[in-house]
């Protein structure tokens, strides 16, 4: 058990069990958001896994100033805390700009930083004077211990703190994933491990991002094997036709039966 654990909604992170942060990239819709909701917490609930519901609002570092970014922030939270009222999870997004977290922190149980933010200290403060659990992902371009400093600017503020690896740049369009990160930052935060990012290839297809899914599941179980606290996979019922990162999510028929492999490693790790 961590002695930094912490909570999102009734979901604890850091206190010996395995958490889920999943949902499809995008809100591309409130049908699509309660559809995954629904799925993922009936496949969490059977196998003991505590589950928080993730979609983002607005995707704004999308590969192409021209791609959609998704509904908004106020539709956008609505779809959020229609998923939370009538699926019974928390729910998380991410917030990119100061402004934003007033509104976010009004409806979501948890903030997001992205990754390409975790170093923005006006950011990471505000988020953490809500009161509101944090996840913090971790720069493709930091080095794990490095993350203690965006840690304690969020603690500084009053939050409680989360932190998501997704890999380190590699070149080529490509991450590597090095687990020596799990237990690094658990020695300041619990850890996540977002498997479906961590495929990801930025900017690979041009004007989009590319990805290769195959992989996701076996980075999940690696995770799981070394310590993770929980996982982020992003699932989508046809991940090709994803309007964000359809290259990378796991298709979400497939999460029943890789949580039950995840669960079952953790348990004997």
């Amino acid at each position: 058990m961590s002695e930094h654990a912490c909570s999102i909604g009734e979901v604890p992170f850091g206190e010996g069990g395995l958490a889920l942060i999943a949902g499809p990239c995008m809100a591309e819709s409130r049908q699509l958001c309660l559809d995954v909701a629904g799925h993922v917490a009936q496949v969490c609930r059977k196998l003991g896994v505590g589950f928080v519901f993730k979609a983002s609002y607005d995707k704004a570092n999308r590969s192409s100033g021209g791609s959609y970014r998704g509904p908004g922030r106020d539709t956008g939270l609505q779809w959020l805390a229609d998923v939370r009222e009538q699926i019974g999870v928390p729910v998380l997004s991410d917030v990119h700009e100061t402004h934003e977290v007033p509104s976010a922190a009004a409806v979501l149980d948890a903030l997001q930083i992205p990754a390409f933010l975790c170093r923005q200290t006006d950011l990471l403060a505000e988020a953490g004077r809500t009161g509101k659990p944090v996840n913090i992902k971790k720069g493709q371009f930091m080095a794990p211990w490095d993350m203690a400093g965006a840690v304690e600017k969020v603690r500084n503020a009053g939050g409680e703190v989360l932190l998501t690896d997704r890999g380190t740049f590699f070149g080529y369009n490509r991450l590597v994933s090095d687990m020596r990160c799990i237990p690094q930052m658990q020695a300041f935060a619990p850890v996540v491990f977002d498997a479906t990012h961590s495929v990801q290839e930025p900017g690979g297809l041009g004007s989009a991002s590319g990805g290769e899914r195959r992989y996701a599941p076996l980075l999940a179980k690696a995770a799981v094997a070394a310590g993770a606290d929980g996982l982020f996979t992003e699932v989508h019922p046809d991940p090709n036709n994803a309007l964000s990162d359809a290259a990378c999510q796991i298709p979400l028929a497939d999460i029943e039966d890789l949580l039950a492999r995840c669960v079952e490693i953790h348990r004997v790790a």
